[in-house]
């Protein structure tokens, strides 16, 4: 709704854009390529291998399997929007 506000696009295109954004996003998260976006932000895939982790309300360790995680890293450009009124 808020990109529809900004640009009065259609709705229908707005979907359509929004979700082959997020499907190329998804795809090369699979095939583990960087994904960068200009001025927003690098998304990316980190393997973690498997650790002993400690469940704080039993004290009981549990093993962490491995798995893959997806990263998010800010562009300095973003960043500094969002931490303008922050420094004021």
């Amino acid at each position: 709704n808020n990109i529809f506000k900004e640009t009065g696009l259609p709705s229908v295109y707005i979907l359509k854009i929004v979700d082959d954004l997020i499907s190329i996003l998804k795809k090369n998260i699979y095939l583990k390529k960087k994904t960068k976006i200009k001025n927003f932000g690098t998304f990316f895939l980190i393997k973690k291998n498997k650790r002993i982790g400690r469940n704080p309300k039993d004290k009981i360790n549990h093993e962490i399997s491995e798995r893959n995680v997806v990263t998010f890293k800010a562009a300095d450009d973003l960043k500094k929007k969002l931490n303008f009124n922050v420094e004021r």
